[in-house]
């Protein structure tokens, strides 16, 4: 939608819940998470909801994604270790490497204004 409200649009179109969009800082994207496939997934899509692609794929819950200020990484939390850690990826879900290492639930990642943390 528009700042202002007006213009609302649904991008996604499917019976299970599309939450947490985080848009890329080019503004022509959009990373969010579905269970359309059975448990939360990280999936991106054009601004205009086309091209809706799924980059995570594991059985445990894959949640957060948090764009680089840069937008050539993807930062998300996921549960595939037993708890929640973050991990990053490259846009179209490759690279995927583990960041944090804790008995902690680490969750929401945010990233520096730099990119570099």
């Amino acid at each position: 939608m528009n700042a202002d409200g007006s213009r609302q649009r649904r991008l996604t179109r499917n019976p299970a819940n599309d939450v947490l969009p985080a848009w890329s800082p080019d503004g022509l994207r959009i990373a969010f998470v579905s269970k359309r496939d059975g448990n939360s997934e990280v999936y991106v899509m054009n601004a205009d909801g086309s091209r809706q692609r799924r980059l995570t794929r594991n059985p445990a819950d894959d949640a957060d994604p948090a764009w680089s200020p840069d937008g050539r990484s993807i930062a998300f939390t996921t549960t595939r270790d037993g708890n929640s850690e973050v991990y990053v990826m490259n846009p179209d879900g490759s690279g995927q490497r583990r960041l944090t290492r804790n008995p902690a639930e680490d969750s929401f990642p945010v990233w520096s204004p730099g990119g570099r943390r």
